[in-house]
């Protein structure tokens, strides 16, 4: 057997931290805000015509949650904490 020692050893066996689950978790809200914000509009007949689908709701308010909250997923995915001196 070698005497040579993992170079994982000492290391958290996850890859994220509290702090990247938290924004994940805050990202997928923002997901589902902003598309929440983006239903609706619809009439029954499709022979009618609403002008409800051009609000600035579901325009530019929802567009922007939504590349929000992607913005922050993707934050959370690549960002590295620094635990080292971390009382935990």
């Amino acid at each position: 057997m070698s005497t040579a020692q993992n170079p994982n050893e000492g290391r958290n066996a996850f890859p994220f931290e509290r702090r990247n689950y938290f924004f994940f978790l805050l990202g997928l809200g923002l997901l589902c805000v902003g598309y929440l914000l983006m239903s609706g509009g619809g009439v029954e007949d499709p022979n009618d015509f609403s002008d409800a689908i051009f609000s600035a709701r579901r325009i530019t308010l929802a567009p922007l949650t939504v590349m929000a909250g992607y913005g922050v997923i993707f934050y959370s995915i690549l960002k590295r904490f620094n635990t080292e001196g971390a009382a935990s």
